[in-house]
């Protein structure tokens, strides 16, 4: 474990590497979601894999989650992309650098390539997309509900969770419920600035987006691939948002053969 001063904020950050002091062929970065999520998510499921490859993998806790620390406010999206920036330059990683975000850490990775495009390799949006208005509204939407739901009736609501989802899961509804009730996250993110389609289509570097065949954003696959000049899906049947824990090996394979083709066998 690695706590790192990113301008300001402490994050806490995990790195994996290859094996027998190899020289990493390429660095890629793991970006988690929101609320419930943490580097964990990528530490039992692809990061080994990835490592196994022969990258250098940088893994992370958004601020607010996980280890990281929890300051009361500065949860927009740019304050996140500002996060990431700072890291990697403290880290050294100055790219191209392979960009991969679950959920909300998409889309922050999607910001971080539209800011800086010279340092995106390639982008992988897992059951993610870019932010417009209607990611906004979404958003809001969805974070009311926790917050009214979890934040303000919170003993009913883990309750339920933990007869119905278990203890495990019930435990990651306490944190996400605590990040709603001390912090300005749930209003910040709705009010995030938006990209335009124009900044949208700027971002030239190869994007796979990753999608459980279940999901609700498999629709937006065709205006991705219209606005996005280098844009290929990927749709797993029989999963939806929670694609990465679920399949995590097709989405490693998938991955890899954008970044490492010569060795993504499954």
């Amino acid at each position: 474990m690695a706590m790192v001063d990113a301008d300001g904020i402490r994050l806490h950050v995990q790195r994996m590497g290859p094996t027998g002091g190899r020289t990493p062929h390429a660095t890629v970065v793991l970006v988690h979601g929101l609320l419930t999520d943490s580097l964990a998510s990528y530490y039992f499921t692809v990061a080994p894999r990835f490592a196994a490859a022969g990258l250098d993998v940088v893994m992370y806790d958004l601020r607010g989650h996980g280890r990281s620390e929890r300051p009361p406010d500065g949860y927009t999206l740019d304050h996140n992309i500002d996060d990431l920036t700072a890291l990697l330059d403290r880290l050294g990683a100055t790219g191209p650098l392979h960009l991969v975000g679950n959920s909300y850490g998409g889309t922050v990775a999607f910001g971080f390539a539209a800011r800086h495009p010279g340092r995106a390799a390639s982008l992988t949006l897992i059951e993610s997309e870019p932010a417009t208005r209607a990611w906004a509204a979404k958003l809001g939407g969805i974070l009311h509900r926790v917050t009214s739901e979890l934040a303000h009736n919170e003993a009913a609501a883990i309750a339920w969770i933990t007869a119905h989802r278990g203890h495990n899961t019930a435990r990651l509804a306490k944190g996400a419920a605590r990040l709603a009730r001390d912090t300005t996250l749930g209003r910040d993110i709705p009010a995030s600035r938006v990209l335009t389609e124009a900044e949208i289509s700027a971002v030239r570097c190869p994007v796979l987006g990753v999608y459980g065949g279940d999901s609700d954003l498999v629709d937006l696959v065709p205006l991705k691939r219209g606005l996005l000049p280098d844009f290929r899906a990927v749709v797993l049947p029989g999963h939806e948002h929670s694609v990465l824990v679920e399949a995590p090996g097709a989405v490693g394979a998938h991955i890899l053969g954008l970044i490492r083709p010569e060795v993504s066998v499954r």
